[in-house]
């Protein structure tokens, strides 16, 4: 049985994720905008990070749990399920500059689809998390914790911020409040905390699919950056040299050599 004081654990670093999102706000407090080749840098950053602690740290840590097979079938579902929740909420999709006006029903609508941006991520926390308290991890708060799991929550934490640079620069159009801006930047990660306890306690119940979670986090992490962080680094850069490339390759390299050290988790 797993204690309580471990989902509570979980959740807190998956919160951690969600309030770093916070912080692409902060920005805006001393500049009153990004450049494009600033922001560019920054999807590329992140997108390297993803995908280096998805292919370095997930599906290298599932193979060490399970089968080639069994990692390519949790990524193909992950992958699946992400395409299907965007077909559902194709036409909700919702523009940041509308959070400061929604009534209820449209929060609720633009909680589900920040739920199919957000969850893959906390899922990916609460996976990493599955060896909690057992040995060979290192001590932080009284709790046994997998390297894997500090790694991902911090992997996660810094690409969560361009999100929120992201998600910040309509509302600065619009003249929101620079602290309103970041109470709906952290607000865009929320479900990360929820999807890390979902995962953590469907792993640790069910540790025979613990490769296919392992699998799934990845492959529907590789999935969003591929289709999105990419792309809309592309699009925000499409009037710089060279249409931004060099400058999101740049960033990219930058990001991935900064989990290198998940090699050796």
């Amino acid at each position: 049985m797993v204690a309580l004081d471990a989902f509570a654990f979980v959740f807190v670093a998956g919160l951690i994720t969600a309030l770093a999102t916070g912080v692409g706000a902060l920005p805006f407090f001393f500049f009153d905008s990004i450049s494009d080749r600033g922001n560019v840098a920054l999807w590329g950053f992140a997108s390297g990070i993803m995908l280096a602690a998805s292919l370095f740290g997930l599906v290298d840590e599932g193979l060490a749990e399970g089968t080639p097979a069994e990692i390519a079938i949790g990524m193909a579902a992950g992958v699946v399920l992400v395409v299907l929740a965007h077909d559902v909420l194709m036409d909700a999709e919702i523009d940041p500059k509308e959070y400061e006006e929604a009534d209820f029903k449209k929060l609720v609508l633009i909680l589900g689809v920040l739920t199919v941006h957000s969850f893959p991520e906390g899922i990916a926390v609460g996976v990493s998390f599955a060896d909690l308290g057992l040995e060979g991890g290192t001590q932080l708060l009284g709790f046994t914790v997998p390297l894997l799991a500090v790694f991902m929550t911090v992997a996660i934490s810094i690409h969560n911020i361009p999100e929120g640079t992201a998600i910040s620069i309509p509302l600065r159009a619009m003249g929101v409040s620079k602290w309103k801006m970041v109470w709906w930047a952290v607000f865009s990660s929320l479900p990360q905390p929820i999807g890390a306890v979902a995962a953590f306690a469907f792993v640790r119940y069910a540790r025979e699919f613990l490769p296919y979670g392992f699998g799934f986090a990845a492959g529907a992490m590789i999935y969003l950056v591929l289709s999105e962080f990419v792309p809309e680094a592309l699009d925000t850069g499409r009037d710089l040299p060279r249409g931004g490339k060099p400058v999101l390759a740049g960033g990219i390299a930058l990001g991935a050599l900064l989990m290198v050290p998940l090699n050796f988790v």
